[in-house]
């Protein structure tokens, strides 16, 4: 049959693929009993010269701050790169999520997201405003929209559900210095650098993966890493050289 021919069925493919579109990427993981497990343990650090961000607020400035420098990188006296999110690429199967938390939040205050970068498991998440002043926070996977929440009033919360694993990008319309990342994490091998640069990730069924750093100025940098059975991995993964 000639699609073309149908107006009718035209308009419906179309439909059709806006809704495929749409809809959440499918994932799965299976949570399994890993015997022999193993380790990676790692540092991220950054040998290179910091970029700096200049911030000028240009509204709301008695809640929002003078113009200020801004490091793009958060980097430590040892280099060590502190909130970059590092997980394991593609594991389907493993070991279990970690217990039930409380519902994670993204607050505003002062007109900075707070956490600026977290992970969180598929699910829900709260935003809320603790600045008496409008905010309008949407959050991105790239350019589908994830959310979009407009937060008037100083004690706002609302929440959202974020299904989908992936990066999310977030800013607040009104305030378009603003800027916070929440990784949605599609198994449990994950972890966010502490202020050292250090990370830990355990009970890895033996193989071969591979491990990426995110971090919000360099992007992502991938680094092939064998599990033995027992065994811990150690890492230095150096930004700079990506």
């Amino acid at each position: 049959m000639n699609v073309r021919r149908i107006p009718g069925l035209r308009m419906l493919a179309g439909l059709l693929a806006l809704a495929g579109l749409a809809a959440p990427a499918a994932f799965a993981y299976e949570v399994v009993t890993v015997a022999g497990g193993g380790g990676i343990e790692g540092k991220v650090v950054f040998t290179g010269e910091v970029p700096i961000r200049k911030i000028i607020p240009t509204k709301d400035r008695e809640i929002c701050g003078a113009p200020r420098d801004e490091p793009q990188i958060l980097v430590g006296a040892d280099k060590g790169v502190q909130d970059a999110v590092v997980w394991l690429k593609g594991v389907t199967r493993g070991k279990a999520w970690g217990p039930p938390d409380k519902v994670p939040v993204l607050d505003q205050e002062k007109c900075i997201f707070r956490p600026n970068v977290q992970v969180i498991r598929p699910g829900k998440i709260v935003i809320a405003n603790s600045d008496p002043i409008l905010h309008n926070t949407a959050g991105f996977y790239g350019r589908r929209a994830a959310f979009n929440h407009a937060l008037p009033d100083k004690g706002m919360k609302v929440t959202s559900e974020l299904p989908r694993p992936g990066m999310v990008r977030v800013e607040c319309d009104a305030h378009g210095w603003m800027r916070a990342d929440i990784y949605v994490a599609d198994s449990p091998y994950y972890a966010l650098t502490r202020a050292d640069g250090g990370f830990r990730i355990t009970e890895i069924p033996p193989g071969s993966y591979t491990l990426v750093v995110w971090q919000r100025h360099v992007g992502e940098t991938e680094v092939p890493v064998a599990v033995k059975s027992g065994e811990t991995v150690k890492l230095s993964i150096d930004l700079r050289k990506k």
